[in-house]
C-alpha cells in the first residue's frame, strides 16, 4: 500500500471519485466531513497525508488544521478549497500546509501532490541512482584520460556534485563512488607528482596557486576601485563550500574556481605563502623574521599580518587594510559590532578558524568523532555551524555593501585510513600526511618524496632535508606503539598531502543581490 490518507471535507460524497482513483493507486482513504471527526480519527490512528477542505461548518478547515498540527506536529496537510482569497492562502501558509489546491482539482493534481509530499525521497533516490550509474562510466574514461589541471578540477567538481546527490538520498551508490573517488585521488596523485615542479618552477605560466591570489585575484579588483574582503576559511574543502553556500544564495550572486594549495596543504606553508604571494623558502629567505621552522615551538601562523604588508610594499601599494583572526564566537560579534569601522578599508582580510578547529577536536575528541562520523556528517556540521554563528551575520552585513567578497582557503582534508610506516628521528614534524627531515626512513614508493626541497620553493633546514608527502587517503604512523598509533588515527580528516580534497580548494568571488 503506497500510504494512509484522511480527507475531511463536508460534501465528501461528491468526492466519491477522487477516492476510487486513489484508491485504485493502492492508497487507503479515510473520510470525515466535519473538523471534529477528523480530530478524533487523527487521535486515535496515524495517517500519511490529510486533505482539508476550508469552509465547512462547525470548525473551520483552518481550525481543523491547527489542531490536527498540535496532534501530529510533522504530517502534511492540503488544503483543497474554492476560496481563492489571498488572505485564506496567506493563513494556510503560515500554518505551514504542504499545499494549496483549488477545487476544482484534477485527479492528476492530487497525485501529484501525494508523489511530491509522500514518495519525494524514493523518486529523487531513483532518479539519483540513474543519473550516476549514466554518468559512472563517464567520470571513469575521464579519469584515466586528464592531462590538463582543468580536467581534474572537472572531475573533482563532478565527483563532489554526486557525493552530495546521493548522500541526500541516503543512496547505496555512495560506495561505488567512494571506490570511484579512492580511483581518481590514485590518478590524482601521479598527474601531480608528474607535473608540480614544473608548475612551482614556471611562474606566470602555472595554474592559479596559493601564492598567486592577491597578484591574480585581489590586486586586479583593488586597482578598479573596488573595496575587497578577502575571507581566508582554514583548512575548508569544497563538498563544505557548496554546503554552506546553500545559505548565502539569496544574498549574492557566485563566480566560483578552484585552485590549488601549495604542498604541503597545511597552514605554516598554504596560508603563509597565500598573504606574502611568496613561496616557503622565499618567505625563509626573504622576511626570516616572519618565518618559522617546523621545529621551533612559535606558533606557525603569527605573522600573517606582517606579510600581507610585505606583499603591498613590494607591489608598491598603498592601499589601506584590516586583518582579523576569528578564532571563536566571541571574536565574530566583536568583528560584526564594528563591521561599519571596515567599510572605509579598500581590503579586510579575515581568517576564520572553525573549520580547523572542528576536524583537530574530532581527531582528539571521541564524541566530536561520533558527531562527525563520515563526510556527510562533517559537511552537515559545517553547515550548521556557519547557519547558527556570527559569520553568517557577517555575511548578512556584508550583504548591504558594494564590497566584493572573496571566499578561499590555505588547503582542504581528507579522511585518512591506510597507514604507512616511516621513521625518523627526534626532530621530525608531527604531521600526519608530510614529514621532513634528514634521516627519514620509508618506502619509496608509497610516497611523493622531494629529495630537493629547494627545486620546489620549500625550506631546507639541513643540507640534506628530504621532503615525503601522504597520498589518497595514506597517514604515517611510526613502528613504535604502532597500532595504538594507527587506531587513534585511523578515520580522522588531515591535511598536509596529496589529494584532490586537500589541493583543489574553492576560490569564490560574491557580489551582493541587493546592491
Amino acid at each position: 500500500m503506497n500510504g494512509t490518507l484522511l480527507w475531511v471535507d463536508d460534501e465528501i460524497e461528491l468526492l466519491k471519485a477522487y477516492v476510487i482513483f486513489l484508491e485504485k493507486k493502492d492508497y487507503e482513504v479515510v473520510t470525515a466531513t466535519n473538523g471534529q471527526d477528523a480530530l478524533d480519527l487523527c487521535r486515535s490512528r496515524s495517517f500519511d497525508l490529510v486533505f482539508i477542505d476550508e469552509n465547512m461548518p462547525g470548525l473551520s478547515g483552518l481550525e481543523t488544521l491547527a489542531r490536527i498540527k498540535e496532534i501530529h506536529p510533522t504530517i502534511p496537510i492540503v488544503m483543497v478549497t474554492k476560496s481563492e482569497e489571498e488572505n485564506i492562502m496567506d493563513l494556510a501558509i503560515g500554518f505551514k500546509i504542504a499545499d494549496y489546491l483549488i477545487k476544482p482539482v484534477n485527479p492528476n493534481q492530487i497525485f501529484l501532490t501525494l508523489k511530491k509530499h509522500l514518495h519525494k525521497r524514493e523518486i529523487e533516490t531513483e532518479v539519483t541512482n540513474t543519473g550516476y550509474q549514466q554518468d559512472f562510466s563517464k567520470i571513469g574514461m575521464q579519469i584515466n584520460g586528464s592531462y590538463t589541471l582543468d580536467e581534474w578540477k572537472e572531475i573533482y567538481r563532478r565527483l563532489v556534485y554526486w557525493e552530495l546527490e546521493l548522500s541526500e538520498t541516503g543512496s547505496e551508490m555512495s560506495e561505488m563512488l567512494k571506490i570511484q573517488k579512492a580511483e581518481a585521488n590514485n590518478e590524482f596523485a601521479k598527474f601531480v607528482r608528474k607535473n608540480y615542479m614544473n608548475w612551482v618552477q614556471n611562474g606566470e605560466e602555472r595554474p592559479l596557486m596559493s601564492p598567486d591570489i592577491f597578484k591574480k585575484v585581489v590586486f586586479p579588483l583593488l586597482d578598479k576601485g573596488e573595496k575587497v574582503f578577502l575571507l581566508v576559511f582554514d583548512n575548508f574543502r569544497y563538498d563544505q563550500w557548496r554546503e554552506i553556500s546553500k545559505d548565502l544564495t539569496d544574498d549574492f550572486a557566485f563566480d566560483e574556481q578552484l585552485c590549488l594549495s601549495i604542498l604541503p596543504t597545511a597552514t605554516q606553508y598554504a596560508r603563509n605563502a597565500i598573504f606574502s604571494g611568496l613561496m616557503p623558502n622565499q618567505i625563509a629567505q626573504m622576511f626570516p623574521e616572519l618565518w618559522v621552522d617546523e621545529d621551533e615551538e612559535e606558533g606557525k601562523n603569527l605573522n600573517e599580518a606582517p606579510l600581507i604588508q610585505t606583499q603591498l610594499d613590494r607591489y608598491r601599494r598603498k592601499h589601506t587594510f584590516s586583518y582579523f583572526k576569528l578564532n571563536n564566537s566571541s571574536d565574530s560579534e566583536k568583528l560584526v559590532e564594528r563591521f561599519r569601522n571596515l567599510r572605509d578599508n579598500d581590503l579586510n582580510v579575515l581568517v576564520i578558524n572553525f573549520i580547523d578547529m572542528l576536524s583537530h577536536a574530532r581527531t582528539e575528541s571521541r564524541m566530536v568523532r561520533e558527531l562527525a562520523s563520515d563526510e556527510k556528517a562533517y559537511r552537515s556540521i559545517t553547515a550548521s555551524w556557519f547557519h547558527n554563528s556570527p559569520v553568517r551575520e557577517l555575511f548578512k552585513e556584508l550583504a548591504q555593501t558594494d564590497a566584493r567578497i572573496i571566499v578561499t582557503t590555505d588547503h582542504g582534508s581528507i579522511r585518512v585510513n591506510n597507514p604507512i610506516k616511516v621513521i625518523g628521528d627526534k626532530n621530525t614534524n608531527t604531521n600526519l600526511r608530510y614529514k621532513l627531515g634528514k634521516n627519514l626512513s620509508y618506502n619509496p614508493k608509497q610516497v611523493y618524496e622531494v629529495k630537493a626541497p629547494k627545486a620546489v620553493f620549500l625550506p631546507s633546514p639541513n643540507i640534506s632535508t628530504t621532503y615525503i608527502f601522504a597520498q589518497n587517503d595514506d597517514f604515517f604512523a611510526y613502528p613504535n606503539n604502532y597500532n595504538y598509533y594507527v587506531n587513534y588515527y585511523k578515520n580522522t580528516f588531515q591535511h598536509g598531502g596529496i589529494s584532490m580534497e586537500e589541493m583543489l580548494v574553492p576560490l569564490v568571488s560574491m557580489r551582493s543581490k541587493r546592491r
